[in-house]
């Protein structure tokens, strides 16, 4: 048993004048017209939650952030916007292009890697698509629960004309709403075959909206009220180009949301926990509880549970027996190989699938091209996701020796995705190595100069080194300087 192993027996841890040009919010332009919600922190229960979150929407303040919380943002930003720079550049995100193009949507923001510009919910469901379609963004509690988020922030951050700290504070915000509605209901993706991205990343993307657009804290009941119906994506589309989609999906509802209901767009102001709402309807006979409100705005999960940044383009359920593979790389030879097992959890097994993929698409989810991708040629980086690397006789042929098992001693664990990679040697005999965290999370965490090396490889594939470096440098200290006008050309591609 390796120390990575023994450590897995602890369980515990696991808008201004361009607004009302754009968005037509003319009521809404001045951060003094919002009024100020009450202070203190209501009782969980005393009243809806959607007005719990709308008091934390507009007194939220960045002032108070602990500096954990900030850096982990501004490193979300970077990771998230260099992720979305090498996906503006695949296939999902030209299909998703073409057809707004084909609608005429108003050129009013920016569309990251593209030269289009487009209205904002339409840049946002790019955006999306864009940042989620190589599974290489970041993962929070179950899943990429935030991957809307950024794509959203960007043109309401654009056309309202959002100061750096206000962008920041917007995207605090939406993950603090998140981590609450994880842990309200934190079986529902794992044990429920929902997709956090589209269920919990639309109410996040609305509340960062909300905040931007500086939306009357009466009005915001309404807004998250809307999402609650707009929620949706399921896994079994998992390994397609609609995973994704739940991404932009997302974004883009959480931006209507917004727009809809600061214009008096009514809906139920205990969507979340009332008769079947939110909580209900998704969870329906799974745990879930309001307790996690209770401490909104007093402590930050960013901090208290952080997430977990993708060092591969592939489902990160299957990173820890990607992390054990290559350490046994470098003991073995491919030829003397007779089997390989890679075991992993049930949950995992529910989304990783046995078989080798027929597109780059579900190559991310299939453990068989995975692990022998690794095996021939290392970590399964951007390379590896291509149709020629599906067709790699030597991938294919150390594919053959591999199958997929349930890790026993974990086979029912939900926190984490534990994996154990047993190589059995022609002579009979074996080498293991067990994985319980993965790297990038807050255990075996990036170094800042890998978190770096990720961007500057992603955002190679849409704009050249200088103009890489310049948005590196603006992300990386977003909120020191007051304005992002100079940063939203950096994002275009010519």
């Amino acid at each position: 048993m390796d120390n990575d192993e023994a450590n897995a027996l602890d369980r515990r841890v696991f808008l201004g004048a361009s607004t009302a040009a754009v968005l037509g919010l003319p009521g809404i332009a001045r951060a003094e017209d919002a009024p100020t919600a009450k202070a203190e922190a209501p009782k969980v229960g005393a009243r809806p939650v959607s007005e719990v979150i709308a008091d934390y929407i507009v007194n939220f303040d960045l002032k108070t952030a602990p500096p954990e919380a900030v850096a982990r943002a501004r490193t979300a930003f970077v990771d998230g916007i260099g992720v979305m720079l090498a996906g503006s550049q695949l296939p999902p995100t030209d299909i998703v292009c073409e057809v707004v193009t084909l609608e005429g949507s108003a050129p009013a923001a920016t569309v990251v890697g593209r030269p289009l510009r487009a209205a904002p919910p339409r840049a946002a469901l790019i955006n999306g698509i864009a940042g989620h379609c190589m599974d290489f963004d970041l993962t929070y509690f179950a899943g990429q629960s935030i991957a809307a988020v950024i794509p959203a922030i960007l043109p309401i951050a654009e056309t309202t004309k959002a100061t750096q700290a206000e962008t920041l504070a917007a995207f605090l915000i939406a993950a603090e709403i998140a981590g609450r509605l994880n842990r309200a209901a934190p079986t529902v993706s794992r044990a429920g075959g929902w997709h956090a991205t589209g269920t919990i990343g639309v109410i996040a993307a609305a509340a960062a909206a909300a905040r931007l657009m500086k939306i009357d804290a009466r009005k915001i009941p309404d807004v998250i009220g809307i999402t609650t119906s707009l929620a949706g994506g399921i896994s079994v589309n998992f390994g397609t180009m609609t995973k994704p989609l739940h991404a932009g999906h997302a974004a883009h509802d959480g931006i209507l949301a917004a727009m809809l209901g600061a214009r008096g767009f009514s809906a139920s102001p205990a969507a979340i926990e009332g008769k079947d709402g939110y909580l209900e309807c998704f969870a329906r006979t799974l745990p879930h509880s309001l307790e996690p409100f209770a401490d909104l705005g007093k402590n930050y999960d960013l901090v208290e549970y952080g997430y977990k940044i993708k060092p591969y383009p592939s489902g990160g359920l299957g990173h820890t027996a990607i992390d054990a593979t290559l350490e046994l790389r470098p003991l073995i030879k491919l030829d003397d190989v007779a089997h390989v097992d890679v075991a992993i959890s049930r949950y995992a097994a529910r989304r990783i699938t046995d078989r080798y993929p027929q597109s780059v698409e579900n190559a991310k989810f299939s453990a068989p091209y995975l692990a022998a991708y690794t095996l021939v040629h290392g970590a399964p980086m951007l390379a590896a996701f291509t149709e020629d690397a599906l067709r790699d006789a030597a991938v294919r042929d150390a594919a053959q020796k591999i199958s997929l098992t349930t890790y026993e001693e974990y086979a029912d664990l939900l926190e984490e995705s534990p994996a154990r990679v047993t190589v059995t040697l022609k002579d009979g005999s074996k080498l293991e190595r067990a994985k319980y965290y993965p790297r990038g999370s807050v255990r075996v965490p990036m170094t800042p100069e890998e978190i770096k090396a990720k961007f500057d490889v992603c955002a190679a594939q849409a704009v050249d080194k200088a103009i890489a470096e310049k948005i590196y440098a603006t992300l990386s200290t977003l909120g020191n300087e007051p304005s992002l006008d100079a940063f939203w050309p950096l994002l275009r591609k010519a």
